[in-house]
């Protein structure tokens, strides 16, 4: 997972891919948690992911400190992409303009993926 916005839609536009944009509160997000944890830890996410996406984890924590900079970065993107709640899953073209909104989805990464797929026809 990127956390530099610019770099990942760098990579983005070089590798032809859509970015998946993770707004996520990591230590205190119970929907977030349960994300990570039933969905991108899961091979059959990362695979997909690997092929067609480029992740990007932008962080929201209570507990940990975020360097000013990527602070200053997650909110401002938050505010740019009207993100009300977390989890907000964004999925963007390379140029930051938005395809689709989603967030957390029962049914594991399977499931996941066939709801991806989805969206980005």
């Amino acid at each position: 997972w990127m956390t530099d916005f610019d770099a990942a839609k760098a990579k983005a536009k070089a590798e032809k891919k859509v970015l998946l944009v993770d707004f996520t509160g990591s230590d205190w997000c119970g929907w977030c948690i349960r994300l990570d944890k039933e969905v991108f830890a899961h091979k059959e996410f990362q695979d997909y992911a690997a092929e067609k996406l480029v992740l990007v984890k932008l962080d929201f924590p209570r507990k940990t400190k975020l360097s000013p900079e990527l602070e200053k970065q997650n909110k401002g993107l938050a505010k740019k992409y009207d993100v009300q709640g977390y989890p907000t899953i964004k999925l963007l073209k390379p140029s930051g303009s938005e395809i689709a909104e989603t967030g957390y989805q029962e049914g594991g990464p399977a499931k996941y993926v066939e709801h991806l797929k989805k969206l980005l026809k």
